[in-house]
């Protein structure tokens, strides 16, 4: 065989007497996991107990390995401070645990009254806090009215105190209405003033201040409360235009057009005298300011009139909805509703055109140059000033008596 040139495999060997004895059987162990988890919840008690007795770790890694390798026996540490370290995953170490530290010492944070602390324990001074808060305070919004004193003059302004961390400077253009042409005559060296904020401060804490947009600020309040009140002021005309005619009035700049004058043909000829006027506009934010020489002719004649008074005057024009009567300068209206408690197919039946008749007085609007009369209420029967029209007219001062104390007590009640 061995001539044949062929290698022949290897065969496996036959079993010997030992491998041909029986096997023994396997053996299984039985692990219980409920005795397991016992066994490593035991561990991890003993090895918080023995951390517990040990020296607390005091950095971030010893910590870590405590609360992830409960069964690793803990190494020495080195004493640091209480503050270097942060807190583990490990839910069963506490805050005192993590902060005691060896010897008992008190870092502040052991102490039981840490967290009831008020903020009064922190020495927190209110007082000196809001003094620290108005000494940064910028002075000098816009707009804002402050008082000072003059420190210093220049050609071009003055500079007043008035409390900021800089002084205010007014430019002279400020320094009051009109022209001023001695400032240190004006604004000597210690003298009191009151002025209006036009700037805030700027980078080195200066305001600009003014007391002549302070002046023209009252003056305009002060117009305004003219208005309102319905009063007639007198104004000296000191130019003229093709419009109208000029004149100054608290300092403003005011205009009379040349239809609100009695004699608008030859207004120039008024400049240098003094009229009587009353407020047609007033608008300080369009600085407008018109005023009428007709209108005060018509509020000086209001002046003389009052709710409850009779009056008399002449049938000047009839319309579909009342009556118009002249009175000397000024017309009121007799509404149709007005005339009679009576029912009437038309006016004419009352009253002709140019016809002199008596009204009371139910409605007075000076501003608006309105008058409302009335002659039902001198009617003692409704429809009676149909019937007995010259009676009612002749008697209209005693009737009135008893309807102008309806009036006040109606005016009286409106106005509450």
């Amino acid at each position: 065989m061995a001539g044949s040139g062929k290698t022949q495999p290897n065969r496996p060997k036959p079993p010997t007497k030992d491998t041909d004895s029986p096997r023994k059987p396997l053996q299984v162990m039985h692990i219980s996991r409920k005795e397991e988890q016992g066994k490593l919840q035991e561990n991890e008690e003993d090895s918080l107990k023995r951390n517990t007795v040990d020296e607390a770790p005091n950095n971030f890694e010893e910590v870590f390995e405590a609360a992830n390798a409960p069964n690793k026996p803990s190494r020495s540490h080195n004493k640091t401070s209480s503050n270097d370290f942060e807190f583990g995953n490990n839910p069963n170490i506490s805050m005192g645990d993590l902060l005691e530290s060896e010897g008992g010492e008190d870092n502040g944070f052991n102490s039981p009254n840490f967290a009831e602390r008020s903020v009064d324990d922190f020495d927190f001074d209110e007082e000196a806090f809001l003094e620290a808060l108005n000494e940064n305070e910028p002075i000098g919004s816009t707009g804002e009215i402050a008082k000072g004193s003059v420190i210093g003059i220049e050609s071009d302004g003055v500079y007043v105190d008035i409390g900021g961390k800089a002084p205010g400077f007014m430019p002279k253009k400020e320094c009051g209405l009109g022209v001023i042409t001695n400032l240190k005559e004006r604004f000597p060296k210690g003298l009191e003033v009151e002025v209006l904020v036009t700037r805030e401060q700027n980078a080195d804490g200066m305001v600009t201040i003014s007391c002549r947009a302070l002046a023209l600020r009252k003056s305009w309040e002060k117009v305004m409360q003219q208005e309102k009140n319905g009063e007639i002021v007198e104004v000296k005309i000191n130019g003229f235009n093709r419009g109208g005619v000029t004149c100054d009035l608290e300092g403003l700049r005011g205009f009379i057009p040349r239809s609100q004058l009695d004699l608008g043909q030859n207004h120039e000829s008024l400049v240098g005298k003094s009229l009587t006027v009353a407020f047609l506009e007033v608008n300080p934010d369009s600085r407008k300011l018109i005023l009428s020489e007709k209108k005060a002719a018509l509020l000086a004649q209001f002046s003389k009139l009052e709710i409850g008074q009779v009056v008399e005057g002449k049938v000047l024009a009839i319309k579909p909805y009342g009556f118009f009567i002249d009175l000397g300068g000024i017309s009121g209206l007799l509404h149709q509703s007005m005339v009679t408690n009576g029912s009437i197919r038309s006016l004419r039946e009352v009253f002709n055109q140019g016809e002199s008749i008596k009204a009371l007085i139910t409605e007075l609007d000076p501003n608006r140059g309105r008058i409302g009369l009335n002659t039902a209420l001198l009617e003692g029967i409704p429809g009676e000033i149909l019937v007995e029209k010259e009676k009612v007219l002749a008697e209209a001062e005693e009737r009135a008596v008893k309807a102008k104390s309806l009036l006040i007590n109606k005016k009286d009640e409106n106005s509450k």
